[in-house]
């Protein structure tokens, strides 16, 4: 296949004149036009940094110290800031990991992708600048939005914006950077299988940087293992999953969680990457389980194992050698007595729209996000929602710290009730509910040192600690004190979520609202926090409430699963029998669009029914989606709560009719991601 790019001895370094850090060494790589390349690594291994200089983007602090990064023939680290603004978005084009922050808050979607079009003067002859733009929206699944602004389209829709005004230009090469990160299952399976149709149609090569090994399995022929700056592997997708060579690959990929009811820990990562000890021979060799002498001291390099693999590691062949896994038992939540009630919720009903004058004069309410919602939390245990995005998960999240007062119902804590309203609340309430929230760039405060950040929450509430709780603290989420007098722009994305992780944790708290704190953390990394979560609830019976996509930690740490779905509880189970035999219809389509570890795991998904939509709040939401649908009795009539035997579905089918079909195999789908 002929190169579209290749990226030769590249060697970055980040600091300034008075010293500088080399944070990529020798990165040699090409990528044939047409091919998807997958990059992956932990945090700070300087995927980021590579991917983007394939775009020419450079910090001020950055500097190339030697390399070429090839494109079709023209050095790109050798054009001037002309050229490579004709180039970028042109012929290479970036679809960025947060769209939030990539798309200008004060412009319409439409006129940002007429934007880039006007730019490069890359309207095709004889079509309209509108007709464009509503072609554009089509490739990528969307009705004509541009006249909306990115505000009122969700997270996934506003993804599949920066995507149309990527491809706009038909480019030859399309740099993506953890472009799914944070989005549901079904909103990521969409988007991947977008990328593939994008592909296929316009014939584009990819650079995909993510840590999700198992999206990458369903769209990469090729991966790049990267380690503290270097490239330790580089194999076909489908080979290095299956049977990774270097020890670094092979303990990511046993890092991986699975819903099979074992943890696959046997040769997981041990430790951290810390460059300020690293060894001049391979860099891994001190988490490295098969190091000898001569790996401190000699400097390891790519070389050919097979025909189309290269491995940096002279004991590549003895961490080939398969193991089997360690098995941890899980605890038997029934064997205990229950403990007692910490949290309750009963009939909670949540709105964001405060009714106007004319509202009230006309008696009208504002329409309900989240609706009659009971749900308890035990001390020690762990209730995990899912669902897909916009179904109430994170807004049940902010009524219960009361950042959003309910329009209905009542939370209680320790068996007394809680004020609606977070300025109203005791500081000991306050202290008592800890929320971490998903994205750590707008709950750190970009102005403050960690160290300050850290000890801001213990001022607050009184707390006498020394330096040591601050060590020890960073320790337990993998990180050492050499962060405590760094700001948060120094930090990695991963390391900062690890520092908001760590904020909660300081003040000792009895319920801990997870907002899906590990979908932008690596997953040697997200075993290190899973351990800390669990060993907070079995030793300290700290309470959770866990909001996350990925099944696969869910049954790691969950007791109890709740399944929402547009703002109502659709199925509460025990975690294990939930994954194992899943009763509703919406828990079942979660659980078939995740991916596993291999290529084309995504099963089809049943037509969606074509009857009449469902009224909010009186027909099933999920009316006119579901493969299951009863005539229009669904889309009329509120289903009815059934018992099971570890809770309850809502559901107009009979749970013995639901029971009878086949529950899909566990065992098949290693890394659930919901």
């Amino acid at each position: 296949m002929q190169k579209l790019i290749e990226v030769r001895n590249l060697n970055i370094a980040y600091g300034s004149p008075a010293g500088w850090t080399n944070v990529v060494q020798g990165v040699s790589f090409e990528i044939a036009r047409g091919e998807a390349f997958g990059l992956v690594g932990e945090s700070g291994c300087g995927k980021s940094t590579v991917a983007y200089r394939l775009l020419g983007y450079g910090t001020v602090n950055s500097l190339v110290q030697t390399g070429e990064v090839l494109f079709d023939g023209t050095d790109l680290l050798k054009l001037d800031a002309k050229s490579l603004r004709r180039m970028r978005g042109n012929r290479i084009a970036l679809v960025p990991q947060n769209p939030t922050t990539s798309l200008s808050p004060g412009m319409r979607v439409g006129s940002q992708i007429r934007e880039m079009i006007a730019t490069h003067k890359a309207l095709p002859p004889g079509m309209s600048m509108q007709a464009r733009i509503a072609e554009l929206f089509a490739l990528v699944g969307l009705p004509d939005v541009g006249h909306r602004y990115p505000h009122e389209l969700s997270g996934g829709q506003q993804q599949r914006v920066t995507i149309a005004m990527a491809v706009a230009c038909n480019p030859d090469l399309l740099v993506l950077d953890e472009p799914t990160t944070g989005l549901d299952v079904t909103t990521q399976r969409q988007i991947i299988q977008l990328l593939g149709d994008l592909r296929s149609r316009i014939g584009m090569a990819m650079l995909y940087v993510t840590h999700d090994l198992a999206l990458l399995a369903q769209i990469a022929d090729r991966v790049g293992v990267m380690y503290a700056g270097q490239l330790v592997e580089v194999a076909p997708c489908d080979q290095l999953l299956a049977a990774p060579a270097h020890p670094y690959s092979r303990g990511l990929i046993a890092s991986i969680p699975t819903v099979a009811g074992t943890e696959r820990q046997a040769r997981g990562l041990r430790g951290v990457l810390r460059r300020d000890q690293m060894s001049t021979g391979c860099k891994f060799e001190p988490r490295c389980d098969f190091a000898s002498a001569a790996c401190r001291s000699t400097p390891q390099v790519l070389e050919p194992v097979a025909e189309t693999r290269t491995v940096a590691c002279m004991k590549w062949r003895e961490s080939a050698v398969p193991e089997t896994p360690a098995v941890k038992p899980r605890l038997d939540a029934k064997a205990t007595a229950k403990p007692e009630r910490l949290l309750s919720i009963a009939d909670l009903d949540l709105t964001y729209r405060k009714p106007g004058l004319f509202d009230k004069l006309l008696g009208r309410t504002s329409p309900s996000v989240v609706r009659d919602i009971d749900l308890e939390l035990r001390a020690g245990e762990v209730v995990a929602l899912v669902g897909e995005s916009g179904s109430g998960k994170s807004t049940i999240a902010r009524a219960i710290s009361g950042r959003l007062p309910p329009r209905a119902g009542l939370i209680s804590l320790d068996g007394g009730l809680l004020d609606p309203a977070l300025k109203s609340r005791s500081v000991e309430q306050l202290r008592q509910i800890q929320y971490i929230f998903q994205n750590p760039d707008v709950s750190l405060n970009p102005r403050r040192r960690i160290r300050a950040i850290l000890e801001r929450p213990l001022d607050h509430f009184g707390i006498k600690a020394d330096v040591k709780t601050l060590e020890g603290v960073l320790e337990n989420v993998g990180l050492h004190a050499g962060y405590l007098d760094r700001f948060p722009e120094q930090l990695s994305g991963g390391e900062r979520q690890r520092i908001a992780i760590a904020r909660a944790l300081l003040v000792n708290p009895k319920l801990l609202i997870c907002d899906e704190i590990l979908s932008a953390l690596d997953v040697s990394v997200q075993a290190r926090i899973v351990e800390l979560l669990r060993s907070l609830k079995e030793k300290h019976a700290v309470a959770m409430l866990f909001i996350s996509h990925d099944l696969a930690v869910v049954q790691q740490l969950a007791d109890r699963v709740a399944v929402l779905y547009r703002g109502e509880l659709m199925q509460l189970a025990e975690t294990e029998t939930l994954l194992a035999a899943p009763l509703h219809p919406y828990t079942e389509m979660l659980l078939e669009a995740a991916p596993g570890l291999s290529k084309d795991h995504y099963v089809s998904r049943p037509p969606a029914m074509p009857a009449s939509k469902p009224v909010p709040g009186i027909g099933c939401p999920l009316a006119g989606r579901c493969p299951r649908q009863v005539g229009s009795v669904c889309a009329e009539t509120r289903p009815p709560v059934q018992a099971t035997g570890s809770g309850f579905i809502r559901c107009h089918v009979p749970v013995e009719k639901l029971a009878t079909r086949a529950a899909p195999p566990v065992e098949k789908r290693p890394a659930a991601v919901v």
